[in-house]
């Protein structure tokens, strides 16, 4: 009966240490799946950041085209463009000295004022007359700056 129970003490303190050792997950177990799953969000996100900045690619074609129709109804309804310097804020207010006052159209020609930047958070450059085309309209891109390639390159009007 002595030998019985010494087994069972014996089985006891082996599963004992047999939980010890399963308790929980080691340090290096721990940081290969913290790497893993890492890895696997780096490699998705490319494709997901390449969408974003196509995306506002084409909201900058989209704000252009919207900008081209309301400088086409501010001619149409005052005879003329806005000069450089009256800039794309003539379409949300009359410019100061004007004399055609009578024809502007009340509430301006564009509704939002966020309009006037582009999705990088710059100001779309305005131009009259044009180098390019009877007016030109264009946005420098993601750097903000001329010139550029890629997310970089500007995006105007006239090409």
């Amino acid at each position: 009966m002595l030998g019985l129970v010494s087994k069972l003490a014996a089985a006891r303190r082996v599963k004992k240490q047999d939980r010890k050792s399963e308790a929980g997950f080691s340090l290096t177990e721990v940081m290969v799946a913290v790497f893993i799953i890492g890895l696997l969000s780096f490699v998705a996100m490319g494709p997901v950041l390449n969408a974003m900045e196509q995306g506002r690619k084409t909201a900058v074609v989209r704000d252009i085209g919207t900008l081209e129709q309301a400088l086409t109804q501010y001619y149409m309804e005052m005879g003329e463009y806005p000069s450089s310097d009256q800039g794309l804020e003539a379409l949300f207010e009359l410019p100061p000295g004007s004399d055609k006052a009578d024809r502007y159209r009340p509430g301006g020609y564009l509704s939002q004022r966020k309009m006037l930047k582009d999705p990088w958070g710059n100001d779309y450059q305005y131009q009259f007359p044009g180098d390019h085309s009877r007016f030109d309209l264009y946005s420098l891109g993601a750097d903000g700056r001329p010139g550029g390639e890629e997310l970089n390159a500007d995006i105007n009007n006239w090409e």
